[in-house]
């Protein structure tokens, strides 16, 4: 049975209808241009754990409509697929608030306990000009607790030396209803400069390999507009702000999201070298919230029963305000010092009803549950020696707080009282890292040796929806210490480029989330019962990433990668819970000035090393899981061998493969859906083509 508005392939008609709005300056482009290299894997490491992407260049596999799909494709990197859109990154086999997701510098996120919406799904990879990703505690300057990395969305800004504009934008068109369009116009004077991004984004439900529709059909759009002023070269202030919205459907849970509007406001400052000894100075203040509602009735067919008469609501949301301040100080030719300052505060609060047809959720009043926030404060140093040597050393201090707001907890038939009702919590936090660079020559390789610590505080998921061995109430979970070894090297020569990575962690109160936990608590009538529960252990990870890139002909080029990441839960002698098994990427590129062609084989090892129902926020261990291979195929076109028109096209998935991901949530059983496997499956064969246009 296919649901209404079911669409398994591509409409040609529809397709080519559009093309003449495309040509005629309606539609696309990627602002990386026509001709750019094409990413078959993700571009190789151009500094020791750094890996720059352009969200807006052509790749492969089709380009990603939120910023977990874009982050897969970088070595390290896994998904943990709920649906077509909202799924969460999982970097190094961690995930959560251990990665931190920064868009323009601001942290923002996600609203729904059941992590409906981690940061990356209010992203659209087109809407920005550059991703920076940063594995290890290697960094100090963007938050507290990131031990496995760091991912940084970029909007660059531009001075315009004379008065003009600009327009770009891309149209994707594809299998399953695949629909996504992002326009883009900036203008300038050299003191004044506008920039508005609009992107819209649409698929049906898509179909696996066996012909089973998968419920993950989605509609999404965001708006962005900024305002700046530049009196002087190095002068710029920045007025900016987004709005977005969307809904989407789920094949892992009972409930479907059907608002997720965001709205966010910033005002950012900088200065360049306003003194001889202070080379950067930058500040900036914003503001966002996440209104998020989601039910069980607009998206998916409504059964009720009877103590449900109408579909059941939730409208949880979040409110984030921050500040940053950071200088950088050249003490000498050598040596640059980064001093920095930041401040962060969220508020939560939710509404929910059993009968969203007779008591709408918006009319219900809102029940604040729980307040986080930081302030801290930074410094980081590096020397550059004359052969091309780095010695980089940070410390970060960090006042972490929460409250527990909830008078009462969802337990039982009326509740329960929460034995932590208006509790609050303080700690202090620390992070450092030290790490050595050393170029050999003549050879070109640069090994690096980096040892990082971090303290990461527990997050809103897991201090408030969930509970502790013993207690209803999960809110006294300690706070978790990694003490992480990373090492690692590049080596460019005239025709190949390696980067070999490595880690090894170990992980103090490591804060594990477990499911059927057999008497978790106890129950308002006595006795235990199941739940999911948030407890500390230790734990240790260690693996790493290899990637390479050889330029076999003038016009063909071979690339591959290889992660590989294991982790143990050392308390309870087992695996530790959601790590990804091995995995390679092996490509062909083959470029002209006007024609380009690619393939992508990815390969994925099986997994056993499991915990069944141990994992994080993201998902819990299911059992084991088989390896698969799948094989991609891309093309391009520009017309007049460079200028402003591109054409990409593609298949993914080319044999249509029928696999899952180790890391998939388990199916749910949705009305008006054939019986799922055990795990989200995967997309089937999906044809795709994207057309870029940039003016002037």
């Amino acid at each position: 049975m296919q649901p209404e508005g079911f669409s398994p392939r591509l409409r040609p008609a529809a397709l080519l209808g559009a093309l003449p709005l495309l040509a005629a300056g309606a539609g696309p482009a990627p602002e990386s241009g026509p001709g750019a290299t094409v990413e078959v894997t993700a571009p190789l490491p151009e500094r020791p754990l750094v890996t720059v992407l352009d969200p807006r260049g052509p790749r492969q596999p089709v380009p990603a409509q939120d910023g977990a799909e874009l982050l897969r494709t970088v070595p390290g990197f896994g998904l943990v697929r709920k649906g077509g859109t909202g799924g969460e990154p999982v970097l190094r086999g961690m995930a959560g608030s251990r990665l931190g997701v920064l868009a323009d510098g601001e942290e923002t996120p996600g609203g729904c306990g059941g992590r409906m919406d981690p940061p990356t799904a209010y992203i659209h990879p087109g809407a920005y000009d550059q991703v920076q990703v940063l594995k290890g505690p290697q960094t100090v300057r963007y938050g507290p607790g990131l031990a496995a990395g760091t991912v940084l969305f970029r909007r660059l800004p531009r001075r315009w030396e004379r008065p003009g504009w600009s327009a770009a934008g891309s149209w994707t068109a594809g299998s399953f209803g695949r629909d996504d369009q992002v326009l883009e116009v900036q203008a300038g004077t050299p003191r004044y400069y506008g920039r508005g991004i609009g992107v819209r984004s649409h698929a049906v439900d898509y179909q696996a390999g066996d012909g089973r529709p998968v419920p993950s059909r989605y509609d999404r759009w965001s708006a962005h507009g900024a305002l700046g002023w530049t009196p002087a070269a190095g002068v710029r202030a920045e007025l900016r702000g987004s709005r977005a919205d969307g809904r989407a459907a789920y094949a892992d849970r009972g409930m479907d999201g059907v608002a997720f509007l965001r709205r966010n406001l910033a005002l950012e400052m900088e200065l360049q070298e306003p003194t001889p000894r202070v080379g950067r100075l930058e500040a900036m203040v914003y503001f966002n919230d996440v209104d998020h509602i989601m039910d069980n009735g607009t998206l998916r067919p409504f059964r009720p029963a009877p103590a449900q008469p109408g579909p059941m609501a939730r409208n949880p949301r979040r409110t984030t305000r921050g500040a940053r301040l950071e200088a950088t100080l050249w003490a000498g030719s050598q040596d640059q010092w980064i001093l920095g300052a930041d401040l962060r505060d969220s508020r939560h609060d939710l509404r929910r009803t059993q009968d969203a047809w007779s008591v709408p959720v918006a009319a219900l009043g809102r029940t604040p549950d729980a307040e986080q926030g930081s302030a801290g404060l930074w410094t980081e140093w590096t020397r550059v020696f004359p052969a091309g040597h780095r010695l980089a050393a940070g410390l970060r201090l960090d006042r972490w707080h929460a409250r527990d707001l909830r008078a009462r907890l969802p337990l039982g038939p009326g509740g329960m009282p929460n034995p932590t009702a208006q509790a609050r919590r303080e700690q202090l936090m620390a992070g450092l890292f030290v790490r050595g660079e050393r170029r050999l020559e003549p050879s070109g390789t640069t090994v690096y040796l980096g040892l990082g610590q971090v303290q990461r505080p527990p997050d809103y998921w897991e201090l408030i929806p969930l509970e502790a061995p013993g207690s209803p109430s999960a809110f006294r979970t300690r706070a978790e210490r990694t003490t992480q070894l990373d090492a690692g090297a590049l080596w460019e020569g005239e025709r190949v480029r390696v980067s070999l990575a490595g880690f090894c962690g170990r992980t103090e109160d490591f804060i594990l989330v477990q499911s059927n936990f057999a008497k978790a608590s106890p129950s308002p009538a006595g006795g235990g019962r199941l739940a999911t529960v948030v407890r500390n252990v230790r734990a240790a990870t260690w693996g790493g990433e290899l990637a390479l890139e050889a330029a076999l002909a003038r016009s063909l080029r071979a690339e591959g990668s290889l992660a590989c990441t294991w982790g143990e839960n050392r308390t309870d002698r087992l695996p530790l819970g959601q790590v990804p098994p091995p995995e390679a990427r092996l490509g062909l590129a083959w470029e002209r000035p006007a024609w380009s062609a690619g393939a992508l084989a990815h390969l994925v090892a099986p997994q056993d090393r499991v915990a069944p129902w141990q994992g994080g926020i993201a998902g819990q261990d299911l059992g084991p899981s088989p390896g698969f291979a799948v094989v991609s195929l891309n093309g391009g076109w520009n017309p007049a061998g460079a200028g402003s028109l591109s054409f990409r096209f593609g298949v993914d998935n080319l044999f249509d493969r029928a696999y899952c991901e180790h890391l998939g949530r388990m199916a749910g059983a949705v009305p008006g859906y054939p019986s799922p496997p055990l795990r989200v499956e995967e997309p089937g064969r999906l044809v795709w083509i994207s057309v870029g246009l940039k003016v002037p």
